[in-house]
Order: structure tokens, then sequence, then C-alpha cells
């Protein structure tokens, strides 16, 4: 990367740690801080935490559209304030409604598609795959840090001051995105943003939909054990400022189980291990509902849902690229994202309410019970091999359209084609033994 790619690589990759951060560090601590509320209940308690999701769901594909009319900086400046504005609301709330209010908020500003499209716009094609991976670390990084500072900062300056924090963090990303994000060619493709005429026919692919109610479980699953178990942990005698002391060590351990699976898988993503990360979830559910009691159980079964749930969220991105048909992945992890944000707000309300009719033993079982029908959604996928996208640019019209596309999928390597005649970008999908200079050859007619 050029010293350009990296400042824009770096600097995106700060805008979302920040922001990131701001709506995790909630997740951990809310249930417990907000009992001071005269309107506690833990459905307002589950609202509070997923409702966030609900307006990230419902925005997160029209402000990736409306980058490409208005502009990738202006759209993630507007979400960002509009993120502000919900974070210092949710800081100056006195009661849990107005908490909600402001989570609502929170989501409304959903710059994930336009900060990824604007890291396409400012670098090369052959490095652009590096800068998108410091920006995916960056996503990962963000949500470890926040479930460990959530609890410290609440300790210090209660709920309100997360709240704060969290307004005055997505603040400081502006000037970031203003003046230190170069400024570069705005290109509108198929395989960064969703584009309308595409929705339908992905919503409704038998592989992606699969995936997507996938990630919407895995949502629902991370959103309902935040609201629970910070609560359970108060059984224990652990005060909320100590609730790091646990999630440093589980989320460690967890780790070196998510890179045993890696290893295990070699670089492919075989079903046997995404069936295996869900019964890992499912097994740690099982064990919080009926051994809630036991200390080491509850430390062995939030250790279990790490594991699975770190090896899903890794795979289940790379697995979304490599089912879209070439040319066509930015709308697919448009409606990929937004199942997944739309998780968070259901585990949010479904923990709510459990809760609130029975118990939060029969919350966690729900969960639990979720992931049987999980595993019988996930058993009808079919084995999917990584693939390359590539991106090439030529000079044709509409009536050479069939014949190049003939030609390219005739070249060693390439197994789907989509030219997008209006601005010049052909869309490939290859394997390893992809001929570079053979589909340029046919480009260049």
């Amino acid at each position: 990367m050029n010293a350009l790619e990296l400042r824009a690589a770096l600097a995106l990759a700060s805008v979302y740690v920040l922001r990131m951060m701001g709506l995790f560090m909630v997740m951990p601590v809310l249930a417990v801080a907000a009992m001071d509320y005269p309107d506690y209940s833990p459905l307002f308690v589950g609202l509070a935490v997923g409702g966030y999701g609900l307006t990230q769901a419902a925005l997160q594909i029209p402000m990736g559209m409306m980058s490409d009319k208005w502009g990738r900086k202006p759209v993630i400046l507007l979400g960002l304030s509009v993120f502000a504005v919900g974070s210092f609301i949710a800081a100056q709330a006195d009661s849990m409604a107005m908490m909600i209010v402001g989570r609502i908020l929170q989501g409304a500003g959903a710059i994930a598609g336009a900060i990824m499209a604007l890291a396409t716009d400012v670098s090369r094609e052959s490095q652009r795959a590096k800068v998108l991976a410091i920006i995916g670390i960056a996503i990962g990084f963000s949500f470890y840090l926040a479930v460990i500072v959530g609890p410290l900062i609440a300790n210090s300056y209660g709920l309100a001051g997360v709240f704060a924090i969290t307004g005055l963090l997505a603040v400081l990303c502006m000037p970031l995105v203003k003046w230190v994000v170069p400024n570069g060619e705005q290109l509108s493709s198929g395989d960064t943003l969703p584009q309308q005429g595409q929705l339908k026919r992905l919503f409704l692919s038998p592989q992606l939909w699969r995936l997507n109610v996938s990630v919407m479980l895995l949502h629902m699953l991370i959103t309902l054990l935040f609201v629970q178990l910070p609560v359970t942990l108060l059984n224990f005698d652990i005060s909320l400022a100590e609730h790091w002391t646990v999630y440093v060590p589980v989320l460690g351990i967890s780790i070196v189980g998510l890179v045993i699976m890696m290893g295990i898988a070699r670089g492919r993503t075989p079903k046997s291990l995404l069936l295996a990360g869900v019964m890992l979830m499912g097994s740690a559910f099982t064990m919080l509902a009926f051994q809630a009691q036991s200390w080491w159980m509850i430390t062995a079964a939030v250790v279990l849902f790490f594991t699975g749930f770190n090896y899903l969220e890794a795979n289940f991105p790379a697995l979304v690229s490599s089912i879209a048909p070439a040319g066509q992945k930015g709308t697919a992890m448009g409606i990929y994202a937004s199942f997944q944000f739309f998780g968070a707000f259901l585990g949010g309300v479904l923990s709510g309410v459990v809760t609130d009719i029975w118990t939060p033993e029969m919350a966690y079982l729900v969960g639990a019970i979720s992931t049987i029908l999980w595993l019988s959604i996930l058993s009808g996928m079919k084995e999917v091999s990584r693939v390359k996208r590539v991106m090439m640019h030529g000079d044709f019209n509409e009536t050479k359209h069939p014949k190049i596309t003939h030609d390219l999928l005739l070249v060693p390597g390439v197994l789907e084609a989509t030219l997008s005649p209006e601005n010049g970008a052909v869309y490939l999908k290859v394997d390893r033994d992809f001929d570079a200079v053979a589909a340029r050859k046919v480009l260049n007619g």
C-alpha cells in the first residue's frame, strides 16, 4: 500500500473502532446500570440494548445507495451526526423510554456501506483487499475493547457517562473523515454498494437466505446473552466494575478456540465447522439455562459461546462474498448487514419479553432452542469454495456484451462474469487458475 492508502485504511478503521465501541460499550453494562431508572423493566432493557438494530437494519441499504448520489463523506458525516445526537439524548435521559429513543437514533447513523465504499474509492484494486482487511480487523477489535472498557467507564461515570463518551467519540470521528481520509474517484460499483434492481433476486437466493437468517440468529443470540449475563454475574457478588475480570480471560480463551477451528479448516469453510460453531453456542445456552448457579459452568458456557460466535462471525461474510454473483456482492452484503442488525433488535426484544413473563433461565433456554432451528437451516447449505473477485475495465458497448461475456467464461479460472457498460467495468469471480493476461486480451479485443 502507498502512503495515501495506508492513511485512508487507518483513518477509516479508527472511525469504525470509535463508532462501534460506542454501540458495543452499552451491551455489557446496560442491564445492570439501568436498574436505577424509575421505569426499569426487562422489556425496556432488551429494547435499549437492541433498539439500535432496528434503525440500522432499516437504513443500511438506503444510506449506502444515498452515498452514490450525495457522495461518501457527506453521508458518513450525516450518519455520525445522527449517531452523536442519539448518544447525547441517551446520556441526558432520565427514563428508560427516553434512553431507548436515543438508542434508536444511534442506529439511524447507518454508515457501514458508505465507509466500505469510500475505502474502495481511495484504494487501488491491487491493494483493496488489504485496506478492507484492516477495517475488518478494527471492527472485531472494537467489540472486544468495548466489552472490557464499558464496565470500567460505567463504574466511574455511570451509564450517562458511557453514552456521553460515545457521543464524543462520534464527534472526534468527523475531522478524520473530513480532513484525514483522502478524496478518491467515486466508483459506483455493484461489488461495493447495494443496487436496487438486484435486491429481490439476492433476497430469495437459496444459499444466501440461509446465511442471512444465520447472521440474524447469531446477533440475536449475542444480544440475548448480554441482556442476561451481566445480571447473572451479579448473583455471584461480582460488581459491574469487576465484570471485565471475567470477560478478559473468557475472550482470550475463546480466541484460542477460534485459532484451533481456523487451523482445522485450513483456509476453507467446511459446513461441518459451521454446524460445530452453532452447536457450541447451543451448548452454552443449555448450560446457562440449567446450571446458572454454578460459577464454573457459567464460565465454561461463555467460553463455548464466544468460540462458536467468533468462528461464525469471521466466516459468514467470506461465504456471502463467495456465493454472491459477480458484480452483486454490494447488494448481497447490504442485505446481510440488514439481517445482522435486525437480529440484534430481535434478541433484545425476545430476551426482554421472555424475562418479563417467565425467568432469565427461560430466556437462556429460548436461545438454546433457537440453535436447533438454526442447525436445520444450515444443514441445507451446500459446501462453498472460496473464490476471488476481480474488477477490470474495458471499452465495450451493448452490442459486444454477449460475445465478451462468452469469451471471458472460456478464460481459465473464470467462474462468473458480469459486464457493466455504463461504467466500463467487468466483474469476475475467479479461482486460483485465473489467467489475468488472457482476460485482458478478451477485453482489449
